[in-house]
């Protein structure tokens, strides 16, 4: 393996797996996302090495994402609720996590990858733009339609907001 493949992998291996996580909504199937993501990447290392490596993992990702989701979308059934699970920590802040995280599942996948790129991973929109392969516009349309559905799927979010707060 390639010296400066390993130092990549090893630095920002945690940051990808949490964009991973975010994309997929599970554990497992981020871990699986990211490893085929590493392995594409691997395979082109020589010639994006000294570009930007990252931006080009995460839209591996994004790609290999939106097409795992196309094969299974028609088996898939998601709950408007969350299932429950006992013996957890039941804080305020996990319930709106977990809220959280149902609303992104319920977003298409392109509008979840817009949130988690602008918002998570702190792209900006032209950014956003060359790591999905599309227009600037098209990233706020996406943006404001995702932002709009998870103000209705998590009223608690938008009024935990230090905005609307008062914080």
């Amino acid at each position: 393996m390639s010296e400066t493949f390993h130092e990549f992998v090893v630095q920002r291996s945690p940051a990808l797996s949490r964009t991973a996580y975010l994309l997929t909504g599970d554990h497992q199937h981020a871990e699986d996302l990211l490893q085929s993501a590493l392995a594409r990447t691997y395979r082109h290392w020589r010639r994006i090495r000294d570009g930007d490596p990252e931006a080009y993992v995460r839209r591996v990702m994004y790609h290999q994402q939106v097409s795992w989701w196309r094969r299974r979308r028609v088996a898939e059934r998601l709950d408007a609720t969350p299932v429950e699970r006992g013996g957890g920590d039941h804080t305020e802040n996990t319930a709106l996590r977990l809220s959280v995280v149902a609303a992104l599942r319920r977003l298409t996948a392109r509008q979840r990858a817009v949130v988690v790129l602008r918002y998570y991973e702190d792209l900006t929109e032209a950014q956003v733009a060359e790591v999905l392969g599309c227009s600037v516009g098209t990233v706020k349309r996406h943006g404001h339609d995702a932002v709009r559905r998870l103000r209705d799927l998590v009223p608690d979010l938008w009024e935990r907001t230090p905005e609307r707060s008062g914080r």
